[in-house]
């Protein structure tokens, strides 16, 4: 496996270089050269901004295709809460579920049954007072992904339990091979993704070795397959596939509703990835007291926000909470230890230090002394139009010798329009 796996692609031909996604990128992964937009694999987290903010759709998400079904002896499907709320006038869950059978899937293992359990281990390793203080939630692949190359002193903060998608998976396919007889090799679970960031998840997972995810594919492809089964299962009343999954589970497809199934109140929920630094930048500098947990979603609204859904997400919100409304709080309880392979992490969460200017502290010191002095010597506009998001970010790019200062419009106009004046004085005085 690739040391970077990215689900988050450039078309270089439709890129027509303009600086639209070097301003948003929160890692500042993306630069724009001899016209074009770069991504820096080492940075890109696969928050999926760049595609959300692309007037060219130059950026893509690279899924599996939906014949990944075909690929198994026995597929299962694993729906997220948030593709419940992309279709109109849903009351019933169970019509989705049935419809996913429909299409081509042997059975469907709902990932809002997972998060109940997630939130249940979460609720009960707490309750021990074993995890320190923050906890920050491990649902989101992207936050995970920022706080290991950004926020490393974080990172024991970060809670050690898998996502849902992953515990969903791990468990469709035991009681799958329980009930078919079949080898699990020959299962295949198949998430229907909301965003990027977990697809790169399921690539190049964190806090375990290996996913048990077999493929993913996005909600954008499988709705428009879906909805006229949808209307032909409920027609001839044919809705046979029952939800396990209850309020809470249900709830995980916008933000807050993690922090919810926790059932305690000392809790912080932000969504948008500019607020998602920012709540880090304060934790970092110890500036939030009095809270046990914190839910971070890179998407705004949360999943509903992911780029691969088809809704808004503030009408996917509002869908969401109509759905949840008539629902027991939850449907699963289960016993955590009995679920341990399925949940805890098998290997640590480490800090990748891909922003370091020098392994040796000395030269790196160095490095940052002379961007320092690059910096005062621009205009410190942070315009993008040298093809960096900001100044500083040019300066680091001259230190690494992956650009020139010069690079910069104002600073190369300055210096030449000194240099005519110069070759104006001397030719007076001639």
């Amino acid at each position: 496996m690739a040391e970077f796996f990215h689900s988050v692609r450039l078309d270089t031909e439709l890129c027509k270089g303009c600086i639209n996604c070097i301003k948003r990128c929160p890692t500042e992964a993306i630069r724009v050269r001899n016209k074009k937009a770069v991504i820096l694999p080492e940075r890109c987290i696969d928050c999926g901004e760049c595609i959300r903010i692309c007037p060219h759709h130059a950026k893509r998400a690279v899924c599996d295709p939906l014949s990944i079904i075909g690929q198994f002896k026995y597929s299962i499907a694993l729906p997220p809460p948030s593709l419940m709320a992309q279709f109109n006038n849903l009351e019933d869950v169970d019509i989705v579920l049935s419809a996913l059978k429909e299409f081509g899937f042997d059975d469907v293992f709902e990932v809002s049954r997972a998060a109940e359990i997630v939130s249940a281990a979460t609720r009960e390793l707490m309750e021990k007072g074993e995890l320190p203080l923050p906890v920050i939630s491990s649902a989101c692949p992207a936050v995970t992904r920022l706080i290991r190359v950004r926020f490393p002193g974080l990172i024991d903060h970060v809670l050690p339990l898998n996502a849902p998608i992953e515990v969903a998976a791990r468990m469709a396919k035991k009681e799958a091979a329980a009930r078919t007889g079949l080898p699990e090799s020959e299962i295949g679970a198949i998430f229907i993704s909301p965003c990027p960031a977990k697809v790169t998840a399921t690539r190049m997972p964190i806090g375990i070795e290996k996913s048990a995810v077999d493929g993913v594919v996005a909600v954008s492809d499988v709705y428009p397959k879906l909805f006229p089964l949808m209307s032909k299962l409920v027609s001839e009343g044919r809705v046979t596939t029952p939800s396990e999954a209850g309020r809470i589970g249900i709830s995980w497809g916008s933000s807050s509703g993690e922090s919810s199934g926790l059932l305690n109140d000392s809790y912080l929920a932000a969504d948008g990835i500019e607020n998602v630094i920012r709540v880090l930048e304060d934790l970092e500098d110890e500036k939030i007291n009095g809270v046990e947990f914190i839910e971070l979603n890179a998407c705004s609204g949360g999943c509903v926000g992911g780029v691969l859904n088809v809704e808004n997400p503030y009408i996917a919100e509002t869908k969401l909470k109509r759905i949840r409304k008539t629902l027991p709080i939850s449907l699963n309880h289960p016993d955590i230890y009995e679920l341990h392979e399925e949940l805890g992490w098998d290997t640590a969460m480490r800090f990748v230090p891909v922003m370091e200017l020098d392994s040796n502290m000395m030269a790196a010191m160095q490095k940052m002394a002379r961007i320092d002095e690059i910096v005062d010597q621009l205009e410190g506009l942070d315009c993008g139009s040298c093809g960096a998001p900001s100044c500083r970010a040019l300066a680091e790019d001259v230190v690494r010798g992956l650009a020139s200062i010069e690079d910069c419009v104002f600073y190369f106009r300055s210096l030449h329009q000194h240099d005519k004046t110069e070759e104006t004085k001397k030719e007076e005085v001639e």
